[in-house]
């Protein structure tokens, strides 16, 4: 009697190897993301107005949400190929040392760019259309 495995599906195959390429740019994109943090900061501890602050705002925003997506495709590929159609790999794989530091740090940059699109963009009141 012979068991076979069920392979995985062409279409993980294919995630997986564009999550590889895509978690590899993670380091310069964090690196992104520091330095716009201290930009924001830097603006902040200067006073500037809240132009400059939006400015710099959505620029940190961007920089996290660049570096979140990189770091979701690492989690994703750290998990393997397997978890791409397989729930139960993925909660194994979540187990995992390397598992639980890719998902610590995916939910460290949600809660940073959840944080920053509350407290950190400044609201600024649109101006009103020019009436005639």
């Amino acid at each position: 009697m012979a068991f076979f495995r069920p392979r995985v599906s062409r279409e993980a195959e294919v995630r997986y190897h564009a999550d590889l390429e895509i978690s590899k740019s993670f380091p310069e994109f964090i690196e992104k993301a520091r330095q716009a943090e201290q930009v924001l900061r830097e603006l902040r501890a200067s006073g500037a107005d809240e132009i400059e602050l939006l400015a710099a705002g959505r620029a940190f925003d961007a920089a996290l949400t660049e570096a979140l997506r990189a770091a979701e495709a690492g989690q994703r590929a750290t998990f393997g190929v397997k978890a791409y159609d397989d729930r139960i790999a993925r909660r194994k794989a979540k187990a995992t040392p390397a598992g639980a530091m890719w998902t610590d740090e995916v939910e460290r940059l949600r809660t940073l760019r959840e944080d920053n699109r509350l407290w950190g963009i400044p609201r600024v009141p649109r101006p009103l259309p020019a009436t005639a």
